[in-house]
């Protein structure tokens, strides 16, 4: 027979058992409610932070403040005004040589041309998706251990048949911080992630893992290693500027007249000197 006791200790720990499945479903359900909200929160936060800073600055304006037009989200509009205007201004041969002119002042300015060198960088990666050709994986930081990177250049050996990658590799969920290695270009671990796939992955900090994932490494033997960086190496984009100025006929060859040096064109006299 079961003691009184125990009969009693069986009713007392049914309730408590029923408040911890209550606590424990709540905790689950807020978590993932919070979860769900945290894009659409720090988004709202980001974007009234715009709209109260634009509208700090141009509500002040004379030609704005008192008048009918002096409401909240002016600041916006006059931001999406202003790079509509900027956006016809490039768009021609006067506008695009006002902004180069800009550009080429600010790069002499002592400290600025630092940031603004650095915000060219930026803009010329966001506007070119990225900028990133491949997504690779190499073994980092130390054997053992591979991490994902991003191919952001490629450098050729001018005295030797190898060539070096610059790889991005960057932190998480940060990405516009992280380390860069020069690496041969044999011993990345090729994949067949897309660079968008890789940059959820790294937005998520792993959350977001793709369904299929492969890597492959193309199989050599150790004579074929070279592990050294001594050398002279030349960027791709270093030589596609030489091979098209070695290829690229003169001006004044193109305007018929003979480059110097060169042959006289067909048909052409030659005066005689007096």
């Amino acid at each position: 027979m079961k003691s009184p006791d125990a009969g009693n200790k069986a009713q007392r720990s049914r309730p408590a058992r029923m408040v911890g499945a209550i606590e424990g479903h709540l905790q689950r359900r807020v978590l993932a409610g919070l979860l769900e909200l945290v894009p659409l929160i720090v988004t709202i936060i980001v974007l009234l932070f715009i709209i109260n800073k634009a509208d700090g600055y141009v509500r002040q304006l004379p030609f704005v403040e008192g008048e009918p037009w002096d409401v909240t989200g002016i600041g916006i509009v006059a931001l999406i005004v202003a790079f509509y205007i900027v956006g016809i201004l490039v768009s021609v041969r006067l506008g695009r040589w006002i902004i180069t002119l800009v550009g080429q002042v600010l790069l002499h300015v002592p400290v600025v041309k630092v940031i603004y060198r650095v915000m060219l960088q930026v803009t010329s990666v966001l506007a070119s998706d990225y900028g990133f050709s491949r997504v690779v994986f190499i073994e980092w930081p130390r054997e053992g251990m591979v991490a994902m990177g991003f191919v952001t250049g490629r450098v050729l050996s001018k005295d030797k048949d190898h060539s070096l990658v610059s790889v991005y590799i960057p932190t998480v969920p940060n990405p516009t911080s992280g380390n860069m290695a020069f690496i041969h270009e044999d011993d990345v671990m090729e994949t067949d992630l897309s660079v968008d796939a890789a940059m959820k992955l790294v937005f998520s900090g792993g959350f977001v893992i793709p369904d299929d994932l492969s890597m492959a490494r193309l199989p050599r033997t150790d004579a074929d290693i070279d592990t050294d960086f001594l050398g002279s190496f030349e960027s791709e984009g270093s030589i596609r500027a030489r091979q098209a100025k070695e290829h690229r006929p003169s001006e004044a060859g193109e305007a018929g007249v003979p480059a110097v040096g060169g042959p006289m064109p067909k048909g052409a006299r030659q005066e005689k000197p007096s």
